[in-house]
């Protein structure tokens, strides 16, 4: 602001004619002003509201009876806090959300459904078909209505779940031991092109589209020990199906959507035990995040990014074995000593689906309460005689 009193107290207002809000009624005061007067008040207000120019004010100014109310300064501090501020909501009222890779309410799949719900999206899930029976039947009998509740105490709504298998683009890549597979028995349409088409049949268009999915059978063996078999399904769970999924589903997208997935910081520095072609995937990941939001951009007016986020005690991230003793480093070396939680990812996906995020695609956002800026783990014992802050 232009004008500013005491420090932190900022003036928002200063107008004629506008009464004071008091429980009392609040009666025009007159002042006798004469020349000497008018000149030391005109002073004392133009120092204190930093007013450069009285020719408006003092305009036909006399020694005439002149009759004032009370001059407001609105303060935009504590002193206010009981008047709501104005503020810039995400509001996703109107917009229908597709998140594929929910299975469970304890991923980042699952937060990211959350936050957009409370902000006011339609929700629409594809879940992997062997986990579809399942899932549903948690959800019909109210094992995740703890998990489902929402800031204003409602619970989220999940207007459909569609069975979905992102690494099959159509039916014809499906090979025949998948299609007679016992847990793909009394599911259908459920390769990409597949669910796109049910979507838009059921619905129309979306407006935003979430990738929460990532698989590489042969995580736990280092890089130097993946067979081509491993690498290639890592690659092919995890990052080609971003491009199928954008693929087949940007043509129901509503101009202005936005897509967004997940990613992790191996997909740039080392992180021992997270093998498999996984690193490889993740930096194919955000690589093909930059092109796809040129792409998708120009030709759909959709943006395109991708959560780099920190570790989390997900149902996924044990499978990995090492997700604990990450979390510990996390907590010691990251600028902010706290454990991530997956409400926090939630609310970043939110934003980036918001229209308060319309400038901004092709980007890697990164919530990992600032892991990702460390060069060094100053848990190590070298760092022991260093002066080192640490949160209280």
């Amino acid at each position: 602001m232009a004008a500013t009193a005491t420090p932190g107290t900022h003036m928002a207002s200063l107008k004629l004619g506008v009464a004071l809000r008091r429980t009392s009624p609040v009666k025009p005061c007159v002042a006798f002003l004469g020349a000497e007067q008018r000149e030391a008040s005109w002073a004392k207000l133009a120092s204190s509201s930093h007013i450069s120019s009285r020719d408006s004010f003092s305009q036909k100014h006399t020694s005439k009876p002149v009759a004032f109310r009370n001059a407001v300064t609105r303060a935009m501090s504590s002193a206010n806090e009981s008047t709501p501020l104005p503020g810039l909501p995400v509001d996703l009222r109107g917009k229908r959300a597709f998140i594929a890779g929910v299975a469970d309410d304890n991923g980042y799949g699952w937060a990211i459904a959350k936050s957009l719900a409370a902000a006011g999206a339609e929700i629409l899930v594809g879940t992997w078909v062997p986990a579809l029976n399942i899932f549903e039947s948690s959800l019909r009998r109210g094992k995740f209505d703890e998990s489902r509740v929402l800031p204003d105490g409602s619970l989220m709504e999940i207007t459909k779940v569609y069975p979905l298998d992102a690494v099959f683009d159509n039916l014809e890549d499906v090979p025949e031991d998948i299609r007679t597979n016992k847990r793909y028995a009394g599911s259908s349409k459920w390769t990409v092109q597949e669910v796109a088409e049910s979507v838009k049949q059921d619905f129309g268009s979306i407006d935003i589209l979430v990738h929460s999915l990532a698989n590489g059978p042969e995580v736990s063996k280092p890089l130097l020990e993946t067979s081509r078999n491993g690498y290639l399904a890592a690659i092919s769970a995890s990052s080609y199906s971003f491009v199928s999924l954008l693929k087949h589903f940007v043509p129901i997208m509503n101009p202005g959507g936005a897509s967004i997935s997940l990613t992790y910081i191996a997909s740039e520095r080392i992180i021992p035990g997270y093998g498999g072609g996984m690193s490889s995937a993740k930096a194919a990941l955000e690589s093909d995040t930059r092109v796809l939001a040129f792409e998708a951009g120009r030709k759909h007016k959709v943006r395109v990014n991708t959560i780099s986020a920190g570790p989390l005690r997900s149902r996924a991230a044990k499978a990995i074995g090492f997700i604990d003793m990450m979390i510990d480093y996390s907590l010691e070396n990251a600028p902010l000593q706290k454990e991530l939680s997956a409400e926090e990812v939630g609310n970043a996906a939110a934003f980036l689906a918001s229209p308060l995020a319309s400038a901004i695609t092709g980007t890697v956002l990164y919530v990992d309460n600032g892991l990702n800026a460390m060069g060094v783990g100053v848990d190590s014992p070298i760092f022991e005689n260093l002066d080192i802050p640490k949160s209280k």
